[in-house]
């Protein structure tokens, strides 16, 4: 499902359920210390769909922990992401000789509780979905607006090491060919980043990829 939104640098490795009874991986305790079960089962799977990932683009396993605003800290030389939702884990990783930065989100193909779309959305943005809302119907395009988003801010911080907000960034989305860009709002390195989704299995996943340096 991931390698159909990626170039062929991108590794990706997925789980669709977890193990009850995996253990830590060493070093990353912290991670799970005052996590809930479920929570504590999604993340030790995401860590391992990431060493998988990391596997196949020849690194040898080692801990993922977080940087300050909770990023995963990868291996020097790799670009990576991870996303975890209800029922799908996965990660994506690549040489940063090869991709720049990518971003990764799955989200339940549902649609946004009401009170979160207003938080999520610019005014250009919910034109955007009104309008797709009537010419396709049977997505539900706020969650991927949302998705999309997450797969954005994933991508610009490695670049930029900055926050982008929900409303720093409108959207428009091309339904055909299951692609969206990201129009930044605010002054940086980065005025759009394009991606493309994928709506399968009742999920909902976006992929941002940049291939080439920033200047």
């Amino acid at each position: 499902m991931l390698d159909q939104l990626l170039p062929p640098p991108v590794r990706t490795a997925m789980a669709f359920t977890d193990d009850p009874d995996e253990a830590c991986y060493p070093g990353e305790e912290s991670l799970i210390a005052t996590a809930a079960p479920n929570r504590r089962r999604e993340i030790l799977t995401a860590r391992r769909c990431a060493r998988e990932a990391l596997l196949a683009l020849g690194h040898a396993p080692a801990a993922i922990l977080r940087g300050a605003t909770r990023e995963p800290l990868w291996p020097t030389g790799v670009a990576g992401s991870i996303t975890h939702c209800a029922g799908f884990r996965a990660a994506a990783v690549a040489r940063t000789s090869e991709i720049t930065s990518v971003g990764i989100d799955a989200e339940p193909h549902a649609p946004l509780p009401p009170r979160v779309l207003g938080s999520v959305t610019t005014p250009a943005d919910l034109t955007v979905l009104d309008r797709l809302a009537v010419s396709h119907p049977e997505t539900c395009w706020d969650r991927l607006l949302f998705s999309a988003k997450e797969s954005i801010y994933k991508a610009w911080f490695p670049v930029t090491g900055r926050w982008l907000g929900f409303e720093d960034a409108s959207l428009t989305i091309d339904p055909e060919a299951g692609t969206f860009t990201g129009h930044i709002l605010i002054d940086g390195p980065l005025t759009e980043l394009r991606g493309r989704f994928t709506v399968s299995q009742g999920l909902i996943l976006t992929a941002v990829c940049l291939d080439r340096p920033v200047r």
